[in-house]
């Protein structure tokens, strides 16, 4: 008799594949219409002038023309206020 137990199903084999996020197109770089500007998980950075978020918060241009990314200051909730970066399409 064997004293291991056969191997058969291990649990860490699998792994999910890379979701290739970050910048698409940077500060001057001219943007087709819906060209992805940038992949995030989260709203790190907010959609701005022509510009749309979609439903896994990635960002597109609706026009085309030149990206640009400013800072906007946004009012919280509590009153507070802290600056954002924006992605727009000038």
């Amino acid at each position: 008799m064997a004293h291991v137990k056969a191997g058969g199903t291990s649990k860490n084999l699998r792994d999910s594949g890379p979701k290739y996020r970050g910048i698409k197109l940077y500060d001057g770089e001219f943007a087709k219409a819906g060209a992805i500007i940038v992949r995030q998980k989260g709203a790190k950075i907010l959609a701005g002038k022509n510009v749309s978020m979609g439903k896994d918060n990635t960002l597109f241009a609706i026009k085309e023309g030149v990206v640009k990314f400013l800072e906007k200051r946004k009012a919280n909730f509590d009153g507070t206020s802290e600056r954002r970066k924006t992605a727009n399409v000038v």
